[in-house]
């Protein structure tokens, strides 16, 4: 067990020693300082990303269709099937977000919606390729859940599915519909989603197929603290074995227009377990805030907590917004905040390539 009053210094040097195990987090999150565990995860942030960059993307996350199957209990934007408001996107509509995107200097989409049972394969392979005739960006679309729906509903393998969406376009593969990889959980929150088994697979396939793809978890809901380190140590073994996942994003269930009844996860939760995800994903290269649960100041501080990318500009967001979060931010606001606490912006592409200076700062 790591001592309770061990120093930054030393609990840094010990963990480089030491990979964590589920014991070892356990008794981080719960008995280490906070202070101590953010100067550790400081420290390791710093030798995996050495310098004073902070990266961030300039990207859409476009949802094309509402209307979903799975009726999460934390979900206050999806619409059932056969519901009067719900849509599915036409390609008018779509194009022109891709248009404005492009037009603000985005280099990518992220194109999510629900589990639709009159959207087949065949659709998002005739979007794919329209969209990619049509236009040079970046197409980081369909999670897991998605896939595994498609999967079953044209009863082809996963692999069969990935292989046809990377023949119309798909780039990579983003990392929602994650939750909490324990299927106790998952079987309460979003009973007709898909397993933890079956996400984590889907991730397998497609890094062995040779997309990457990033990770995520939301939590502070009805999970306990020992499933969010099950959670992390599953997304460990993973990358240990592919080493396709290109960053992590925790972020935080926001209560509000939807079924649960849990009280809204605290900063310092959120920061204490940004700090420990820092030092328990050891193979994992980039960690991200998520500013747009969280706001800008306490985004700010988690880039001490581990953190060395920003996330998106998030030229539109729609999930979180429907459950009552609605933190918005211009490029340059983002740009502004990195500088403001002695951070170098730069824009990045998924992969976190370097692509130049913040646009802002050009004009």
């Amino acid at each position: 067990m790591v001592e309770a009053k061990m120093s930054s210094d030393r609990l840094y040097s010990y963990l480089t020693e030491k990979r964590i195990d589920p014991e070892i987090g356990l008794s981080l999150y719960k008995d280490t300082p906070i202070l101590e565990l953010a100067a550790a995860a400081d420290s390791f942030r710093r030798s995996k990303n050495p310098g004073e960059t902070v990266t961030y993307i300039l990207d859409r996350n476009i949802n094309y269709t509402n209307i979903c199957s799975s009726g999460c209990e934390f979900c206050a934007f999806y619409r059932d099937p056969g519901s009067d408001d719900g849509y599915v996107l036409t390609e008018d509509v779509l194009f022109a977000k891709i248009d404005e995107t492009l037009s603000l200097g985005g280099t990518q989409i992220l194109l999510q919606g629900g589990l639709n049972p009159n959207l087949r394969l065949t659709y998002f392979e005739g979007l794919f390729k329209k969209i990619k005739n049509s236009y040079k960006i970046h197409l980081h679309a369909l999670s897991p859940p998605e896939i595994v729906y498609l999967s079953k509903s044209e009863a082809i393998s996963v692999r069969a599915v990935i292989e046809r969406l990377i023949d119309s376009g798909l780039d990579s593969i983003p990392g929602g519909g994650a939750e909490i990889l324990v299927d106790r959980v998952r079987k309460q929150l979003s009973p007709n989603k898909c397993s933890a088994e079956e996400w984590l697979e889907v991730m397998r396939i497609a890094h062995n197929m040779g997309l990457k793809t990033t990770a995520t978890m939301m939590f502070g809901h009805i999970e306990m603290l020992e499933e969010r380190i099950e959670h992390l140590e599953k997304i460990r073994k993973l990358q240990d074995e592919t080493g396709g996942f290109t960053a992590f994003i925790p972020w935080t269930y926001q209560p509000g227009n939807d079924t649960l009844q849990v009280e809204k996860c605290s900063s310092i939760e959120y920061l204490r377990t940004l700090a420990l995800s820092r030092l328990y994903l050891d193979n994992i290269q980039h960690i991200q805030v998520s500013w747009v649960t969280q706001g800008v100041k306490i985004a700010e501080v988690g880039l001490s907590y581990g953190a060395d990318d920003f996330g998106s500009l998030m030229i539109e967001e729609n999930v979180v917004k429907a459950a009552g979060a609605d933190f918005r931010m211009t490029e340059d606001e983002i740009a502004s905040c990195i500088a403001a606490i002695g951070f170098t912006p730069k824009r990045r592409d998924m992969f976190y390539n370097i692509i130049g200076e913040p646009l802002c700062l050009q004009k």
